[in-house]
């Protein structure tokens, strides 16, 4: 099995989103977490972050439409997000909460619009990678996350 092209391609597609920057080496701890006993735990989490931020952004969405803007409502959706995005290693999306949480520090309207832009851009791009990562994984094994390697 460790040979098998599926397998180097779930390998290679891993390697390239810690690359490219998209996780970081949380998501190597949330694997680690998974066992016999949760043969799907990582695809689990995932599945709930991706429920959860999907909600977390629309009330972002619907936020931003309001005036005057609430920062410290803004605020609180994209630290639930950030943290949300961390605790999986979705490291882009992190970083762009981040921006985001600064231009709601400075009061700034046009940051804010501007910085929730490529929010949504890096967690959709995220998405559709690891929706990829995991379809593959699917194919190698039916434990999914059993199939998973670290790269080198």
């Amino acid at each position: 099995m460790e040979c098998s092209p599926l397998y180097r391609q779930a390998a290679n597609m891993k390697k390239s989103l810690l690359d490219q920057g998209y996780l970081d080496e949380q998501f190597h701890q949330l694997e680690e977490l998974q066992d016999d006993l949760s043969p799907n735990f990582v695809e689990e989490v995932v599945t709930l972050f991706f429920r959860d931020s999907a909600r977390l952004i629309a009330g972002i969405d619907q936020a931003l439409e309001k005036t005057p803007r609430d920062f410290q409502r803004l605020d609180g959706f994209i630290h639930q997000l950030k943290g949300s995005s961390s605790s999986i290693g979705a490291a882009k999306v992190k970083n762009e909460c981040s921006a985001f949480q600064d231009h709601c520090n400075q009061g700034s309207t046009e940051g804010c619009l501007r910085s929730f832009k490529r929010v949504k851009r890096e967690h959709a791009a995220l998405r559709q990678k690891l929706e990829n990562y995991l379809q593959v994984l699917r194919q190698v094994s039916p434990s999914p996350m059993k199939a998973a390697v670290r790269p080198k």
